[in-house]
């Protein structure tokens, strides 16, 4: 699928800087929906934990190891239904990741702890948490900044609303705050397809690129539409767009295989773990 305004083409560039791999998942607490009819006979994972939850999030961070950042959706920080586990940790440990980042968006104490989450590998200089707008609240945006001298790169992680009117007001929220960044990946569960009208305003206010085709995440077992998306502005040269086969979450994960321009250097320190817990 072809987007009215700002799409790249995935290409080789020789010439550019060094590579960089990213992947935004929507991994649904660790539960694993292969048919629809798992939103009702699976739904009570969502509220209590379950025997199996442990051995799918082993599968994923498996997974994610191949991967320079990650983006994680849907995680929980630490309550009753994820055994008190904060999945982002988790993950990060298994995976070999030096650096995570967890930020609640909804807290409910020992009942849930809605999450997103960021695995990286290169250090950021900082990372930051914002509530995003809406009526019933809950959501939230995360930005790292990786930066060495005067070069930087912003990196987000989202999960936008389920209603229109609110996912346009975050992505018009978004949009002012990547404006001043010339270096930009925004990667997340956007609700939306990249044909919708909130969707294109966002691209048509910002610099940012999608994909010259919709990539299709969701269902997991039956993709049909694209939720889940990374966008990046022009300067970052994307040489694959990817979306794995995988029945870990009723999500597909998303992946770009990126060149950064040579000037733009990040900071790959030896492995040693470096934490947050952000609450917006």
């Amino acid at each position: 699928m072809k987007t009215k305004y700002h799409a790249f083409h995935t290409k080789i560039n020789k010439a550019a800087g060094p590579a960089l791999r990213v992947l935004s998942y929507n991994i649904q607490l660790g539960i694993a929906y292969t048919r629809y009819h798992h939103y009702l006979t699976r739904s009570w994972r969502h509220v209590l934990p379950f025997q199996g939850r442990q051995t799918n999030l082993d599968s994923i961070a498996r997974f994610v190891d191949g991967f320079d950042i990650v983006a994680l959706q849907e995680a929980d920080a630490g309550s009753l239904r994820s055994d008190y586990i904060n999945q982002v940790e988790y993950l990060a440990r298994h995976a070999g990741f030096a650096n995570w980042y967890a930020q609640t968006n909804r807290d409910l104490g020992n009942i849930a702890k809605h999450s997103l989450g960021l695995l990286s590998r290169p250090r950021p200089r900082e990372v930051v948490g914002y509530r995003l707008p809406g009526r019933f609240g809950g959501r939230g945006v995360m930005l790292a900044r990786y930066a060495r001298k005067e070069h930087s790169l912003l990196v987000g992680v989202v999960h936008l609303s389920l209603g229109q009117k609110a996912r346009r007001q975050q992505l018009a929220y978004l949009a002012h705050q990547v404006a001043q960044h010339k270096h930009i990946i925004l990667m997340g569960d956007f609700n939306c397809r990249v044909d919708s009208d909130e969707f294109q305003t966002l691209l048509s206010s910002t610099h940012l690129c999608s994909p010259e085709r919709e990539l299709h995440t969701f269902p997991s077992w039956l993709p049909k539409r694209g939720l889940d998306h990374i966008l990046v502005t022009p300067e970052l040269t994307v040489e694959r767009a990817h979306v794995y086969d995988l029945a870990y979450s009723d999500h597909l994960p998303i992946a770009l295989d990126i060149r950064l321009p040579a000037a733009l250097v990040l900071d790959w320190p030896e492995a040693s773990l470096q934490s947050a817990a952000l609450h917006t």
